[in-house]
C-alpha cells in the first residue's frame, strides 16, 4: 500500500479501457465487404 506522500506526489491512475471490439473503430463497407483504415 502507497503511503499518503507517495500518492500526493504521483496520484493513482486510472485504468485504460481497451475496446472490446476495436474493428468497429474503423470503417466497413458493409457493401464491398472490406474495411477502410
Amino acid at each position: 500500500m502507497p503511503t499518503i506522500n507517495q500518492l500526493v506526489r504521483k496520484p493513482r491512475q486510472s485504468k485504460i479501457k481497451k475496446s472490446d471490439s476495436p474493428a468497429l473503430n474503423k470503417g466497413f463497407n458493409s457493401k464491398r465487404k472490406n474495411l477502410l483504415t
